[in-house]
C-alpha cells in the first residue's frame, strides 16, 4: 500500500500541496446472483461504510441508498514439502445498494472478439459434424457399427 501522508510544512518552501488520502475502491464481479442494483466492491479494510458511501457519492455523484460491508478471510494453504501454513491477506468486501430504477451492468469490453469467437466456434461444430457424417458413411459397412446390420 502506498503511503500518502501529508507533507511535513516546510518554510521556505510554499509548494502546492495536494492531500490524497489512502482509500481506494475496486469494482468486483460477484460470486453469487445479486440484485441489479447492488453493486460489489474490494475496498481497503480502514475505510468504513461511511467511508464508502461519500467515496461513491462525493467523487464520483452515485446516490447510494445501502452500504453493507464484511470482511473476506484469505485462503490457507500447507506447503506440500516444508510443511509450514502460508496465508492470503484478508480483503474488506463493500456491497453497495443503488436505488431501485437504477440498475448496474458490467460492460462489454471485448464485444468483437465475443462475436468472433462464436463465430468460430460454430464454424469449428460444423467441421466436426461433416467429419463424423464422412467417419459414419466410410465405415457403414464394417461389422460392430450402427447401421451393420438390420433389424
Amino acid at each position: 500500500m502506498s503511503t500518502r501522508w501529508y507533507p511535513i510544512y516546510q518554510r521556505g518552501n510554499p509548494q502546492l500541496r495536494v492531500f490524497l488520502p489512502n482509500f481506494w475502491l475496486k469494482l468486483i464481479r460477484p460470486e453469487h446472483e445479486q440484485p441489479p442494483n447492488v453493486v460489489q466492491f474490494a475496498c481497503s479494510m480502514e475505510m468504513t461504510k461511511y467511508d464508502v458511501r461519500n467515496y461513491l457519492e462525493q467523487i464520483y455523484k452515485v446516490p447510494v441508498v445501502d452500504v453493507r460491508t464484511r470482511i473476506a478471510m484469505g485462503k490457507t494453504k500447507r506447503d506440500q514439502v516444508m510443511g509450514y501454513i502460508t496465508k492470503d491477506e484478508d480483503t474488506k468486501l463493500a456491497y453497495v445498494t443503488l436505488p431501485k430504477e437504477m440498475k448496474f451492468e458490467f460492460p462489454n469490453l471485448f464485444p468483437s472478439e465475443a462475436k468472433e469467437k462464436l463465430e468460430d466456434d460454430k464454424k469449428s461444430l460444423d467441421e466436426a459434424k461433416k467429419n463424423h457424417k464422412k467417419f459414419l458413411e466410410k465405415n457403414k459397412d464394417r461389422p460392430g457399427t450402427p447401421g451393420w446390420f438390420t433389424i
